[in-house]
């Protein structure tokens, strides 16, 4: 079963956002699940390259914070951002969060690994994918 914060459930997207932003969240709260839904919402509200952006500034900042500058990972949130985006042009335009949340819970789940779908595992484990964007290296079925 996946362990989920009532508080982040409850807190309001821009609450999350708000808080994302000034670095204010705790690792300890601050899980997959809302590196998710934070996406999602700035996706909702910015042009893509400019969602992918603040995305990938808010985690840095927020690593940075709490001294774990080493944790963010390009090629991880690049591709889970991608996937995301690629969701939400699927979903209704009306989608909340929850509806989303529900029709596509493989992205919450860490541990399923859905990334192993598109990156041999020792690409993200490289160094070079921690720094930077590195394209899927793992072929797709048809």
């Amino acid at each position: 079963m996946l362990a989920i914060n009532l508080r982040q459930i409850l807190m309001s997207d821009d609450e999350l956002i708000e808080r994302f932003e000034k670095a204010a969240l705790a690792g300890s709260t601050f899980h997959h699940r809302e590196h998710v839904r934070v996406a999602w919402i700035y996706l909702h509200r910015y042009p893509p390259v400019e969602a992918l952006t603040r995305t990938s500034e808010g985690l840095r900042a927020l690593a940075r914070r709490h001294g774990a500058e080493g944790r963010y990972h390009e090629t991880i949130t690049w591709a889970y951002f991608f996937l995301i985006r690629e969701r939400l042009d699927r979903c209704a335009e009306d989608c909340t969060w929850d509806q989303f949340a529900e029709e596509n819970a493989d992205l919450l789940d860490w541990n399923s690994g859905i990334l192993s779908r598109y990156y041999h595992p020792a690409t993200l484990k490289s160094d070079c994918a921690r720094r930077i964007f590195v394209m899927p290296d793992r072929a797709l079925d048809g």
